[in-house]
Parts: structure tokens; sequence; C-alpha cells
């Protein structure tokens, strides 16, 4: 009677589990596939939406970073800004690097983009601010021959917690394994507001970190009156151009910010986006 107990109450216990609905998982098409129309261009020592050298553009379906209208690079690091913030939510993209380097380009820009999080507003970066005050989930492709990881974390104005430990180094590299030539990755990122960050590649977590917060002593902090320490909650997402050319062929998004005070619903549908097919 008692094992008779004990199974019924395990029994009942499963049912009650798996009666909790997720909430219906709304995917948001950042990028739609055809124009660029709901974002914004901040390319290094060129205003606000000047799209110097057609260097962002859309062709077959594919958002596509190029630099065939560049004498030279000339260090003019650019980013395209989604124009809307979110505080908390998983961004989905599948991106490729393809040809090579632009002159000018730096060595270690090879085969290198990004996604910015939590960036500030493409309208509060100075004229020739290089990145925007944000946390790079570093995309990064194989040279053919050497292990070089990808979704690793670099922090332009900005610090992390990393392993329990407050982490002020610019760059970090991440568990993951070497992309290399021109192949698509699926490439993820889970931003629940200022506490913690999972950064993902195909189905493995390869970078977690918490508690992002503004550097005090970067100067272009200092420049935007930021305060030093403080959390960064929300922001913008971007997209890099650093000199080598890169295809973005999915970029998506899961607004969780409405479940970040909502404990069990956020555990379900972080549990119903983990169960899907990549």
């Amino acid at each position: 009677m008692k094992r008779l107990l004990t199974a019924c109450l395990l029994l009942t216990s499963f049912f009650a589990i798996a009666q909790k609905k997720s909430p219906p998982v709304k995917w948001i098409r950042l990028f739609n596939g055809k124009n660029m129309k709901d974002w914004k261009v901040k390319i290094k020592d060129h205003p606000l939406n000047e799209n110097y050298g057609n260097t962002f553009r859309v062709e077959d379906g594919v958002m596509k970073v190029r630099y065939d209208q560049y004498d030279d690079f000339k260090e003019q690091y650019g980013h395209i800004f989604y124009k809307k913030k979110f505080s908390a939510y998983l961004l989905v993209m599948e991106y490729r690097f393809v040809g090579e380097q632009v002159k000018g380009g730096p060595g270690w820009a090879v085969r290198n983009s990004g996604a910015m999080l939590h960036c500030q507003s493409p309208e509060s970066m100075e004229l020739d601010q290089d990145f925007p005050i944000s946390m790079e989930d570093q995309l990064l492709g194989g040279n053919g021959k050497d292990a070089r990881s990808t979704c690793n974390l670099c922090t332009p104005g900005t610090n992390v917690f990393l392993k329990g430990k407050l982490f002020t180094p610019h760059c970090v590299n991440s568990s993951s394994k070497t992309y290399h030539g021109d192949r698509w990755v699926h490439a993820e990122a889970l931003v629940l507001g200022d506490s913690i960050i999972k950064q993902i590649v195909e189905t493995d977590t390869v970078m977690v970190y918490e508690k992002p917060q503004y550097d005090g002593k970067d100067k272009w902090v200092k420049k935007a009156g930021l305060e030093g320490g403080k959390l960064i909650k929300e922001g913008y997402i971007s997209l890099q151009s650093e000199s080598h050319p890169v295809e973005f062929r999915k970029v998506e998004l899961v607004d969780l910010g409405k479940y970040l005070n909502k404990p069990e619903k956020l555990e379900a549908i972080l549990q119903t986006l983990a169960s899907r097919k990549r």
C-alpha cells in the first residue's frame, strides 16, 4: 500500500507539472529577408544612417556586409541596429563568412563579426566612436587549420561577472568548436535583463556570464555620462562590419521581457524553446 501511495503521488506530481502550459512562443523576424527598413546604420566617422560604401545591403534574401566600394578600410567599423530595444529575449542568428578581407583591415578582424547585446542607442554614439557600449557575442570563422572558437565574449565599455567574479579584460574565448569555411552557423543568445546571458552555438551553451554593467574607466562611457558599475538591464541589438565580408540569412527573436517577473511562465517558455528543433 505504501508503494502504491508513493507511486500515485509521483504520478500526480508528473501530471501537475505537465499541465503547466507554456505561454505561446511568438517569433519576431528582425530581418525580414527583403530590406533593412527596421534597421539603422552607424559607421565610424560617418553620421547616423549614412550607409557608406553600401556596406550593409540585402541581396537574394540575405543581409550582406560588403566592402567592394572601399579603397581601404581605414578603421571604419560599422554596426546596423534593430529599431527597438529589448530587456529579455532569445536571439537566433544564422551567419557565414565569405570572400576575402578588405584592404587595410586589421589581422585580428579576419573572419570576424559579432552581435552586440544591450547596446547603447545608435543616436547616442559619437561620430568617431568605433564600437557601441555593449556586450559582444563575437562571431569568428576558422582559417582552415587552426582552432578558433566562436560566440566568444568581448566587452566594449562594459564589464560582467564570469564564474562568480568581476571580469574586466576585453575578450575571453568560449568553449565552442571551430567552424571553418563558408558554412552557415546557427548561433543564439539568451539574454535575461541584467541577470544572466548565455551564448549558444548549434545546441551547445558555450559562454555564460552575469550582471552586465558599465565600465566607468571607458572613455565612451564617460562621454555618455553613464555610471560605472551600474547594471545594464536593456538595450539595442546590432550586427557588425569589421572588415571581412559576412552574411546573415536569419535574425529573429522571442521577446521574454514580460515574463521576467513571472518565473513559472519564464521557466515554461524556456523549456519549450530548449526542446524545439534547430
